[in-house]
């Protein structure tokens, strides 16, 4: 299958293992954080950590929305789903992160709410069309990724003159994010793998900054496991002859300046926010997006007048740190026990896109306990 077969190939990927091997230099510890949780998925299915010198370690970031939205914002949503007369719609991924006191949308549903799971933003688009008589409020979450198609339906909502469609808009900006990380100092960190889908949108040159603030390498890398390979190697080369520059092994998607008619789209619709918190990284100055005054009808955050909620995690769950890179899933002591799939107590457990999630699902919780 063409950009697929070619880029799982075993005899390369050996070869990449090799030249990663004569590239490291003995005595020195390499921290390379990958920020996306589909490529902390893409390094364990594919059992990346066992082709790599022992001194290349990879530290897992943020890993996906779901990961980094807080309790309080989470609440907010079952306080709109529980508001009479409203139905709410929502990714799959976002009904079972718990809320406080261990509640989530699932158990609001049970609870009579009328809680819709959907595929995408126009699916919540025609719930609303099918029901006049309801207050239809999509649940938006997510990275440069998903907000275009978010703003799609917000413009189309506002031409059709839908007045029982609004947002709940928590869509947030990756270069913020690694920004935040790389200022607190916790994780050490050398380089960073770059987002895959996330570039497709924004393109590379937005990182380029950040590398030279920093001083921190960036390569922009594809889902593959030759793609992360690659990166590695890239990485390596980069930090060895202390340079901090932006690359990208991606090139078959990503380009410097990215998808240009969809970001025209999200500036449209959005702007800045002046700080909004994450989970894990506190409040992150002008890191997400609102709404714009032009399309206020349809912003659930005005029409129903929600409150800013800030709400601890579980004092238990490392779920915080693991997304700052400073943790990794075996650190946590509910991870495997109390914490699973079935049941988590953390977001990293619940995303398919999680730390914790893959750790679970490819063994490495196993691997842990048969070295104990």
């Amino acid at each position: 299958m063409k950009y697929i077969d070619e880029f799982r190939d075993g005899t390369l990927a050996r070869k990449l293992a090799a030249d990663i091997a004569r590239a490291v230099q003995p005595g020195r510890s390499y921290g390379l954080m990958e920020f996306c949780g589909g490529h902390t998925h893409a390094i364990f299915r594919y059992g990346i950590p066992g082709l790599l010198p022992a001194n290349v370690n990879m530290i897992h970031g943020p890993g996906c929305p779901v990961c980094v939205l807080p309790v309080g914002r989470v609440d907010n949503a079952i306080e709109l789903a529980n508001t009479p007369g409203v139905i709410l719609c929502s990714y799959g991924d976002m009904l079972r992160v718990p809320g406080s006191n261990r509640m989530n949308l699932l158990k609001a549903k049970a609870g009579g709410a009328d809680v819709r799971m959907v595929y995408s933003s126009a699916d919540a688009l025609a719930i609303a069309r099918e029901n006049p008589a309801k207050k239809v409020v999509f649940f938006a979450i997510g990275f440069e990724t998903t907000t275009p198609p978010t703003a799609v339906v917000i413009r189309q909502a506002h031409e059709l003159g839908l007045g029982n469609f609004s947002v709940f808009s928590n869509h947030v900006l990756t270069p913020a994010a690694i920004s935040a990380i790389m200022a607190s100092g916790e994780a050490r960190v050398d380089g960073i793998v770059g987002p895959a889908h996330v570039s497709t949108v924004i393109g590379s040159r937005p990182y380029e900054p950040f590398a030279a603030k920093y001083r921190m390498p960036v390569v922009i890398a594809g889902f593959e496991p030759l793609d992360m390979m690659q990166a590695i190697l890239m990485l390596v080369r980069q930090i060895n002859r202390g340079r901090a520059e932006v690359e990208n092994e991606f090139t078959r998607a990503v380009s410097r300046d990215g998808n240009l008619k969809a970001q025209d789209l999200v500036e449209e619709v959005f702007e800045l926010r002046k700080t909004f918190e994450w989970r894990g990284l506190g409040w992150v100055p002008e890191s997400a997006l609102q709404i714009r005054e032009k399309y206020a009808a349809f912003d659930a955050e005005r029409h129903f007048e929600l409150s800013r909620i800030s709400v601890a995690d579980h004092r238990s769950c490392e779920c915080s740190a693991i997304i700052r890179g400073v943790k990794n899933p075996l650190d946590c002591k509910l991870f495997g026990s109390a914490c699973t799939p079935d049941n988590p107590i953390g977001s990293c457990m619940v995303s398919s896109e999680g730390a914790c999630a893959a750790y679970y699902t490819y063994g490495r919780y196993r691997e842990a306990q048969e070295l104990d």
